[in-house]
C-alpha cells in the first residue's frame, strides 16, 4: 500500500504555504513513547498536557514535545528536562531556554507548574519578559518522528533525525508534530521558523548552515510558521522573485480579500502585502485551490483534496507606506 508521503511526492504536491502556523513555539523535552495526541498521551502528566493545550489556545503559541534522536526510553526517574520558547516573527525572533525539574510531583513538580504559570498571550505576542536564559547556540532542527500520529513521520523522520544528530550534535531534536505528514520527512528550523518538507540530510545541513548566518534557503521550504498560509506562500514568492535570502528582511504586513474577478472566480483569494526593510513592498495575489487528483492527507485516511496555495501575480508597489 502506498504511503501518504509517497503519493504526495509522486503527484508533485507543492510545498509552499503548508507550514503549521505558530508565532511562538513552546517545546518540552519528554522522552519515552508518544501517542497520536502526544501532550495527553505520553509520559508527561496528561492533566498537565491538556492544561497546556488550553492555555495556549488562541494565543499564537504552539506546544510540542521533543526528545533526543535515537533510543528514548523514559524510566520515569526524576530528571531535568530541557524546554525552549521560540518566537518567529521577523525582526524580533528569539529563543529562550531552561532546564526544569520533572518527576515525582511531590519533589520535582515545579517544572510543570512553571510551564502552566507562563503568560501565553505575552509569549505569542513576542514578549518573553526575561523568561529563562537567552539561547545563543546553533539553530534548532526539529524533525517530526511521531509514528503514532502518522507512520511516514517515523519511517522517514527517524532516520533523518539520526543522520543529522550524528553530523550536527545536540541541536537536533525529534518533535511530536509540526503538520503535514504527507510531506515527511518534515523539519522545522528555529529561531526563524521556516519549515521544510521531503527533507534530505544534505539539504537540511545546508539550511542550517544558512540559518547560522541569518539566511533562508527557499528550496524545499513550506513557509515561515509566523504567517498564515497565504502569507507563507507570499513570503516565499517574493524571495523567489527578488533573490532575498536574509531571514529578517521581509515582513508580511497585510492580508486582504482579493476581488473575485482578479481571483478568476476562486472562492478564497487574498492580496498579501510583503514589505522589505529597505522600504520596498510587493502585493502578492494568492488563491486557495484544491490538490487534484484526490490523495490521502495521512496514512490510512480517506482520499481528499488538500488545500494548496497558488500565486496568481506579484506586483511591486509604487512607493511605500511602510
Amino acid at each position: 500500500m502506498s504511503t501518504c508521503a509517497t503519493a504526495s511526492r509522486e503527484l508533485a504536491e507543492p510545498l509552499s504555504g503548508t507550514s503549521a502556523t505558530a508565532r511562538t513555539w513552546l517545546l518540552i523535552e519528554q522522552p519515552g513513547p508518544w501517542g497520536a495526541k502526544a501532550l495527553a498521551s505520553s509520559h508527561l502528566d496528561p492533566a498537565v498536557g491538556r492544561a497546556l493545550e488550553r492555555a495556549a489556545d488562541g494565543t499564537g503559541v504552539r506546544v510540542a514535545l521533543i526528545r533526543r534522536p535515537g533510543r528514548h526510553a523514559d524510566c520515569h526517574s526524576p530528571s531535568l528536562r530541557r524546554v525552549y520558547a521560540a518566537h518567529t516573527l521577523p525582526g524580533r525572533s528569539w529563543i529562550r531556554t531552561a532546564e526544569l525539574p520533572f518527576g515525582d510531583p511531590e519533589v520535582y513538580g515545579t517544572g510543570p507548574q512553571r510551564l502552566l504559570a507562563l503568560d501565553f498571550a505575552a509569549l505569542g505576542a513576542g514578549e518573553h519578559g526575561g523568561l529563562w536564559t537567552a539561547y545563543d547556540g546553533d539553530p534548532l532542527a526539529l524533525v517530526c518522528t511521531n509514528g503514532k500520529r502518522d507512520r511516514c513521520c517515523a519511517l522517514l523522520g527517524r532516520p533523518l533525525a539520526a543522520e543529522l544528530a550524528a553530523g550536527l550534535g545536540s541541536d537536533v531534536w525529534e518533535v511530536t508534530h509540526i503538520g503535514g505528514h504527507r510531506f515527511a520527512p518534515t523539519v522545522l528550523v528555529l529561531p526563524h521558523g521556516y519549515a521544510y518538507g521531503r527533507a534530505a540530510a544534505p539539504a537540511v545541513k545546508g539550511v542550517l548552515e544558512a540559518a547560522r548566518t541569518g539566511r533562508v534557503i527557499t528550496a524545499g521550504s513550506r513557509g515561515r510558521s509566523a504567517w498564515d498560509r497565504p502569507g507563507q506562500a507570499a513570503d516565499l514568492a517574493v524571495r523567489e522573485l527578488t533573490g532575498e535570502v536574509r531571514a529578517e528582511a521581509l515582513d508580511v504586513v497585510r492580508t486582504e480579500p482579493l476581488d473575485a474577478v482578479r481571483a478568476g472566480g476562486k472562492a478564497h483569494a487574498w492580496t498579501v502585502t510583503v514589505a522589505h526593510t529597505d522600504g520596498r513592498s510587493w502585493h502578492v495575489e494568492v488563491a486557495q485551490g484544491a490538490a487534484e487528483p484526490p490523495r490521502p492527507e495521512s496514512c490510512g485516511a480517506a482520499l481528499g483534496s488538500p488545500a494548496l496555495m497558488e500565486i496568481l501575480a506579484v506586483h511591486e508597489a509604487v512607493g511605500s507606506a511602510f
